[in-house]
């Protein structure tokens, strides 16, 4: 019989290239490490070794999930539900009080299942046979893929059922940055972390492109639409004043909305979001650009709603995001504009070399005279002092910003965060004190604690609940949080425990918005708990008008 075939890359050790398929339990093994490890380099290694291991199939597939191109779900969580307690034999409300208890469905099943897997002749499959897999049956009947599901499960121990599940319900999450993995795949190949960044981004199918097809950027595969790895800013913690000479440095706006890649390659146009979602579709205003651009062009900036050249509230935005179909109405209600912040290609040439400086004037060039509303150029903040600007920034808030972004003129535009040439100065959250009313186990490495937590504020003798919040603490407090809620509950909701409003916690946020999907009326963007109040009762907490009157100054009404 003959060897199994992998793909080299140049880089890549030969001696890993001969390699056996390793069953998904490689996987499992791998989100172990990293869903229990809080170091990154320990992540890094886990990552490395795998990539030096896996088959090749698999390593494409994992670079695809950790990148956000998940599989689409084929079963609901009811049917495997109920296959799961027709394998164990078990009556459903057991089932419920342990799904309770765990917190997490996958996991939870995982747990239950008979033990029918004999490690001493193992046939768990490899990665990518189960994900392909699911592709196939998913519009297959019910029965096709419950049979599928019961035989993968027989065939699994604990672990690697616990991810295989994970995968099929559509909710595998986990703790490992983009930067951590192209970091890895670094280390097993000759290739820079730059290079590999870039290559593995845009529109790529895990099922048909090979490992090596996908990092040799080989010039038969052509993908017009890929855009180029972000750039982006660490927060300025010190004064401006250390920056040196403020004429050595660029100051824009921080815009609040989607960061965003505009691109026309091949008389097509594609709009990319940070997260690496092809967006084009979603944002029908930007198709006019297809025809204003010049051919080879890749513009960064933020994708917002804007009226007049002034950006408005995110929260309109938000009345778009995940929407199939766009409405007249919400077209108008929300006119989506193009902030250009900078220039990365420019008939069809890599730009992201060259001084922001002389990006900054040919981009002006290519935008100022096709004079649209849908692409603005976000403009330059004229300053002389790092004191005038600190005066500046007050008014952010007015402006529709969060603060300012300070680049040095003569930057190259880099891959992932890097320190010294690019700074957020950001203006300080908007903050206030609410009561935990109630709590929820959180997921991953904290799926057995509770760490999801639902605030309130009073409205006269009454408490109402007007956000959510599960960041801000840390391990020492979650865990104090987790005791209190075991000791503390009061009535439970499926996952969802009632607890008495003892704890008091200060809420940061960055913007406030009108909402009648709420029962205050208001949304808070990026709610976190920025400090324990162990100092106050919950007499002393805010109030619904509060927060009504933050909404009279900061919010928007539309």
């Amino acid at each position: 019989m003959s060897e199994p075939s992998h793909d080299i890359i140049p880089g890549v050790d030969s001696a890993h290239a001969e390699i056996q398929e390793p069953g998904i339990g490689l996987f499992a093994d791998l989100v172990k490490v990293i869903g229990t490890s809080t170091k990154t380099n320990d992540k890094l290694e886990a990552l490395a070794n795998y990539f030096n291991t896996a088959p090749d199939k698999d390593k494409v597939w994992v670079i695809a999930i950790f990148s956000g191109r998940r599989p689409r779900r084929v079963v609901n969580s009811n049917q495997l539900i109920a296959w799961c307690i027709e394998m164990a034999n078990i009556p459903g409300w057991l089932f419920g009080e342990c799904y309770h208890t765990v917190g997490d469905l996958g996991e939870t099943i995982s747990l239950l299942l008979p033990e029918t897997h004999d490690p001493l002749t193992s046939t768990a499959k490899p990665l990518h046979y189960y994900i392909e897999h699911f592709i196939k049956i998913d519009k297959q009947e019910e029965a096709i893929r419950k049979q599928f599901i019961l035989d993968s499960w027989k065939e699994m121990n604990q672990s690697e059922r616990y991810v295989f599940n994970k995968l099929i319900t559509g909710s595998f999450r986990i703790g490992v940055s983009q930067k951590t993995m192209v970091n890895a795949l670094a280390r097993v190949t000759t290739l820079d972390a730059s290079v590999i960044a870039h290559r593995i981004s845009g529109n790529w199918d895990p099922s048909t492109v090979g490992f090596a097809e996908l990092l040799d950027d080989d010039v038969r595969i052509i993908d017009h639409s890929r855009p180029y790895p972000f750039y982006l800013a660490y927060a300025l913690d010190e004064a401006p004043e250390t920056l040196g000479d403020p004429n050595d440095w660029q100051v824009e706006w921080k815009w609040d909305g989607i960061r965003g890649q505009v691109i026309k390659r091949n008389n097509q146009l594609f709009v990319w979001s940070r997260g690496e979602e092809l967006m084009t579709d979603k944002f029908p205003e930007y198709h006019i650009l297809n025809n204003l651009l010049p051919e080879g062009t890749v513009i960064d900036g933020e994708i917002i709603p804007s009226v007049d050249e002034k950006p408005l509230p995110f929260a309109l935005l938000q009345t778009r995001i995940g929407r199939k179909n766009i409405t007249r109405k919400q077209l108008q209600d929300a006119p989506i504009t193009f902030f250009a912040y900078d220039l990365l290609e420019f008939e069809g040439e890599d730009w992201r070399n060259r001084p922001l400086s002389e990006r900054r004037t040919k981009l002006e060039e290519i935008v100022q005279p096709l004079n649209t509303p849908i692409l603005l150029l976000s403009p330059v903040v004229q300053f002389n002092t790092w004191t005038e600007l600190a005066e500046m920034r007050r008014s952010s808030r007015e402006q529709g910003a969060e603060g300012f972004m300070i680049k040095k003129k003569s930057s190259a535009y880099q891959v992932g965060r890097k320190v010294g040439d690019w700074w957020k100065w950001k203006i300080d959250p908007l903050v206030i004190d609410a009561v935990m009313i109630y709590a929820q186990k959180g997921s991953g490495r904290r799926s057995n604690l509770y760490t999801d937590y639902t605030f309130a504020v009073r409205d006269g003798d009454k408490l109402v609940s007007f956000t959510k919040a599960y960041s801000g603490l840390t391990d020492k407090e979650f865990a104090q949080v987790d005791a209190f809620v075991k000791r503390n509950s009061i009535e439970k909701f499926g996952p969802v425990r009632t607890v008495k409003p003892e704890l008091v916690f200060e809420i940061a946020f960055e913007g406030i918005a009108a909402s009648n999907r709420h029962k205050s009326g208001v949304a808070l963007r990026f709610p976190r708990m920025s400090k324990w109040r162990k100092d106050k009762k919950v007499e002393e907490i805010n109030t619904l008008d509060d927060l009504k009157k933050m909404l009279e100054v900061y919010g928007t009404k539309s």
